[in-house]
């Protein structure tokens, strides 16, 4: 995108020519050019010259903020070294009196650097343009630049050929049409370039712009592709990523190429884009550049993902600011996601007017015959819409001028009748956003439209990006627009909040469609009872609406609900359903994440929120959405089987079928059972071993773990083992199991999760019990990593041995983890508010804690050993991660049984633990002796009730 020179750019301040140019001449004259001290004093003058020229950029943004200015003022310090090279290397180190023609050539800037801006740290890519063939003279100069520039530190992509070697290879090989395409005269002959310039445009560029066309459109979409096909990812790739620079560039390369332009400006006389439109452009450049270059001096190196680690200071160094409700580094993302959104409405606009001037051109009585036959026709019941290939177009310039509603209807039709949008129609769209006002948004026909897309029974997440990606959606619900391009600074959320949204209704119809009833077959089985199911979908397109204020977002979003469902056609009824869901939608994965599913008091209370079954099915299946829209990885089948215990224990409740026999007395039916289960044991033994358990443990373990813990401990008995751990692997939970059978111990838990995270393992669940011969069996839940059964089983049964060999006395915890994760920072750049809260009323047995803070490795291991120190009981953990942070929850008891109840002694563990998680004690001391296997000690599992 060449510019002309702007007062701007100030690029005296860069460097001066004349002034390096006579400081080389110096060097010459000091030392003989062609000699070796010439040399080593001349590169360290264009270091020199390098580094300060970019360190004056790197000021003049700050001071100004230009990102198109900065990376011209580094375009024209490179130019500027360049030029000042080859005019030392042929007049000073190969020096031809009498040049032949052959001994002539042109230094040739190519890719972005012929379009006349550079990064920090970008190529400099050079095209040496010879008459002829190579001669040892050309081929000296071009070395000498080559190896001065290299020897700087700069990267430099590098071509020689001559002018029939350009032509020819620009016609095979579309990168190299393009590079020539840009290409850009630095020094050297004149003549020579320009030769090349007229050969390339009669000989390659004329009769060829489709194919150029066609073949860049492919290009982008492949890159697209491969950087995850949207724009709305939170750490965005700024240059090849969708809607980035290289939008940009395509956008450029195809407008010069087939428009024959050299300058973007000129697009708004060819009345491709407004004026409005190329200013738009100009900003989002100017923004793009600015964010690039930024990246690249904050790093040092060619960086072009904003990833999280840099995001804060690229925010501070753009002068961004907190504000209620949306961090500094939240407001540049959202910035940034607009622009990217920008970028893709001129893509749009661009490819319409590209699309309408290619049939104009389309040659004589060819042309004709392929516009009669195909020839747009109007669709079924409407006189304001074509169909044209399969995809939808307007009938005239006024349809949505004499009809605002028709804006929506666009997209109605377009679903209905299973229509691709035509850039034409998606053009005006944009330009017509003006017409969206209150009078559309309280229009009853307007608000049925938009609920037959909401709802639909085809692809709805489809039409909804393309109202989105249009500016439709943010004009039509303003409340949605709030959050359009909405970023969340954490690592669990992979997407804008308005991506999330409209995945999250994706997920939603895929479930409705029954075609994710592998992955969740509860869901898929409940969602055909669900009464209201719009309600659900209504709920799942809002329950993030409120996302960015400063208060609680569900909240939030429950008033929002109150004022858009009315307006949408819900009755007062289906609007206090979707408030509730939305108030609720995180209730029900928090619970079956962070809670004991089988302490009696967790089901009673959730019960008591949901209070229906219809509302329990519709939880559970939002639950299942909201999770699933997060990102690639956040869900799993261990979550999908914790939902769906919570749903079934849950759904008992609500229908009565809850038992109300005592603990006593299901306890005894669980020993019979496990009786029974055992009557091919010997009966001294089964004898033996049904007094084993106690109570919780009787409860809490389903009958076939019961006698598969049996067979394990009876097999490790038999064979002499004080320790022993079995693994198994569930594919479909993708969770792996390991059961530990080991000499109690008050730090066991602590140890166990130590070795657990010193082997890289992330535990999802623990459940501690003990038997009473004062062993410890524990199941510790990880989860899976490998697709493999067989590759996982490996890898459990390693994380085993680690268990082992470190309660053996044969590993040290301490040293394992800190070998592990050496260098590893991957949460350096979050801060979570470390808290710790206690409550009795939770569980009717067990003191519940839960704590919140960073994630970091050996966590877990680190507040079971203080819970330990402070002579708590430890009856199950559960770890739920949210990307960077962790809340954990432990259901504690003290040494006899009782919860804690003494103020004095909550505070304290409160205390304790707060200086853990915020690492404010000494570095964790190793509380492990050398040797754990010891006598029976105090227990830190279940104790007899």
């Amino acid at each position: 995108m060449q510019k002309h020179v702007d007062d701007r750019l100030r690029l005296d301040e860069i460097v001066d020519p004349a002034v390096l140019r006579a400081s080389f001449n110096a060097i010459a004259e000091k030392h003989g050019g062609a000699s070796s001290e010439a040399r080593q004093e001349l590169l360290a003058e264009a270091k020199r010259v390098n580094i300060e020229g970019r360190a004056r950029a790197r000021a003049m943004l700050s001071e100004d903020g230009g990102g198109t200015l900065c990376a011209q003022r580094i375009c024209h310090l490179q130019d500027v070294i360049t030029d000042a090279l080859y005019d030392y290397a042929s007049i000073h180190v190969y020096r031809v009196e009498n040049p032949l023609v052959s001994e002539h050539m042109t230094v040739t800037a190519v890719g972005g650097y012929g379009r006349g801006t550079l990064a920090p740290g970008s190529d400099i890519d050079l095209l040496f343009v010879l008459p002829y063939k190579k001669t040892p003279w050309t081929e000296q100069v071009v070395e000498w630049i080559l190896y001065i520039l290299w020897d700087m530190g700069l990267k430099v992509g590098h071509a020689t050929r001559n002018v029939d070697e350009c032509i020819r290879l620009s016609r095979s090989d579309m990168t190299i049409r393009t590079a020539i395409l840009e290409a850009r005269f630095l020094c050297g002959a004149q003549a020579l370039f320009d030769d090349l310039s007229e050969r390339f445009e009669k000989e390659v560029v004329e009769g060829t712009g489709p194919e150029f066309i066609a073949a860049k459109l492919h290009e982008r979409d492949e890159r697209h592709r491969k950087a995850g096909d949207t724009r709305y990812l939170v750490e965005p790739n700024v240059k090849e990523g969708k809607g980035g620079l290289r939008d940009l560039n395509t956008l450029f390369w195809i407008a010069k190429y087939f428009y024959h332009i050299r300058d973007t400006k000129e697009l708004v006389g060819l009345g491709v884009l407004s004026r409005r439109e190329f200013n738009l452009f100009e900003k989002a450049e100017d923004f793009l550049w600015a964010v690039r270059c930024h990246m690249h001096f904050l790093t040092g190196k060619s960086e072009e993902r904003l990833s999280f680690d840099i995001q804060r200071d690229i925010a501070a160094g753009l002068g961004y600011q907190d504000h209620p409700g949306l961090s500094a580094v939240e407001r540049f993302m959202k910035h940034y996601f607009l622009v990217a959104k920008d970028v893709g409405d001129l893509t749009r606009i661009f490819c319409a007017g590209l699309e309408d001037q290619q049939a104009k051109q389309a040659p004589g009585l060819t042309g004709a015959i392929s516009r009669f036959a195909n020839r747009p026709r109007k669709i079924p019941g409407t006189l304001d819409f074509l169909e044209d290939k399969g995809r939808i177009n307007l009938a005239d310039a006024d349809v949505f001028k004499r009809d605002p509603v028709n804006i929506i209807r666009l997209f109605h039709l377009a679903d209905i009748r299973g229509l691709e949008f035509h850039p034409d129609a998606l053009k005006r769209v944009t330009r017509s956003l003006r017409l969206i006002n209150a009078d559309l948004r309280n229009d009853e026909e307007a608000n049925r439209l938009f609920m037959s897309i909401l709802t639909s029974r085809r692809t709805p997440a489809i039409i909804l990006r393309r109202m989105n990606e249009a500016g439709v959606l943010g004009k039509f619900m303003p409340e949605f627009g709030k959050i359009v391009a909405m970023m969340q600074f954490n690592m669990y959320h992979h997407y804008t909040v308005d991506e999330h949204l409209i995945r999250t209704v994706s997920v939603l119809s895929g479930i409705d469609k029954g075609e994710d009833s592998r992955e969740h077959p509860l869901a898929s089985k409940l969602f055909p009872g669900i009464e209201e199911r719009e309600v659900l979908y209504v709920a799942a397109f809002l329950h993030d609406i409120a996302k960015g204020r400063p208060e609680d977002h569900s909240i939030a979003g429950a008033k929002v609900a109150r004022k858009v469902c009315p307006r949408l056609g819900l009755s007062a009824n289906q609007t206090e359903l979707v408030a509730w869901l939305i108030e609720e939608h995180l209730t029900m994965s928090m619970v079956a994440q962070s809670r004991d599913l089988n302490d009696r008091k967790t089901i009673t209370d959730f019960a008591e929120k949901v209070r229906s079954l219809e509302r329990l099915k519709m939880l559970l299946v939002l639950s299942v959405c909201d999770i699933r829209a997060v990102g690639p990885g956040v869900w799993n089948g261990w979550k999908g089987q914790l939902l769906r215990t919570l749903y079934y224990e849950t759904e008992l409740m609500l229908s009565g079928g809850f038992s109300e026999v005592s603990r006593k007395q299901r306890a005894a039916q669980s020993l019979e059972a496990l009786s029974e289960g055992l009557a091919d044991w010997d009966e001294v033994d089964r004898t033996a071993y049904l007094k084993l358990h106690y109570e919780p443990y009787l409860l809490a373990v389903p009958i076939e773990e019961q006698l598969r813990h049996a067979h394990f401990i009876r097999d490790a008995d038999k064979d002499g083992k004080r320790l022993a751990t079995m693994v198994r692997t569930n594919a479909f939970h993708a969770i792996t199991e390991i059961t530990l059978l080991s000499p109690d111990h008050p730090r066991l838990l602590s140890v166990v999760t130590g070795a657990c995270a010193a082997a890289g393992a992330n535990i999802a669940d623990a459940q501690v019990f003990t038997t009473s011969d004062g062993r410890a069996l524990d199941t510790i839940l990880i989860n899976r990593e490998l697709p493999d059964d067989e590759d996982e089983l490996r890898r459990a049964a390693s994380i085993g041995r680690m268990i082992e060999d470190v309660l053996a006395g044969k590993a040290h915890i301490p040293e394992v983890i800190a070998r592990k994760t050496r260098g590893k920072r991957k949460n350096r750049h979050f801060t979570v508010k470390p808290q710790v809260n206690l409550s009795n009323a939770l569980s009717n047995k067990f003191t519940v804690i839960e704590i919140e803070c960073l994630d970091r490795s050996g966590l877990l291991s680190e507040v079971a050993s203080v819970l330990s120190d402070l002579s708590l009981d430890i009856a199950s953990a559960h770890i739920t991660t949210f990307g960077e942070k962790v809340v954990d929850t432990f259901y504690v008891r003290d040494l006899v049984g009782q919860k804690i109840t003494n103020e004095n002694r909550q505070n304290n563990i409160a205390a304790r633990l707060k200086a853990v998680l915020a690492k404010e004690e000494d570095e964790v001391r190793d509380r492990m002796p050398p040797g754990m296997i010891a006598p029976h000690g105090t227990r830190r599992g279940r104790a007899p009730a």
